[in-house]
């Protein structure tokens, strides 16, 4: 599933400076989907959209582990799933 995020959540991650996003956020995006962390930015929303990996994975998670590698720093829109999202409630992850 895409995963779109806000300019805070990649300075939560570290990938940007608060100082670098509010010069540029398009130049940020720019840089971010060049190294190869982002796929989109809408100008419009504000919003960025995470790359994923070619199985459809989220890129920050571990392929073998299965777990988020960036826990600690995750999005806004992660740190409220499974409240949010096309099944609200529903997580795989407690699939029986």
């Amino acid at each position: 599933m895409p995963v779109e995020i806000k300019g805070e959540d990649l300075v939560r991650l570290g990938l940007v400076t608060i100082d670098e996003l509010e010069v540029s956020a398009r130049k940020v995006a720019k840089r971010l989907i060049k190294e190869g962390f982002l796929t989109s930015y809408r100008e419009g929303t504000g919003n960025f959209m995470l790359s994923q990996r070619p199985n459809d994975d989220c890129y920050f998670l571990d392929a073998k582990t299965r777990l988020c590698t960036v826990y600690e720093k995750r999005p806004g829109v992660c740190r409220k799933f499974p409240e949010i999202g096309p099944k609200p409630g529903y997580c795989p992850a407690f699939r029986k």
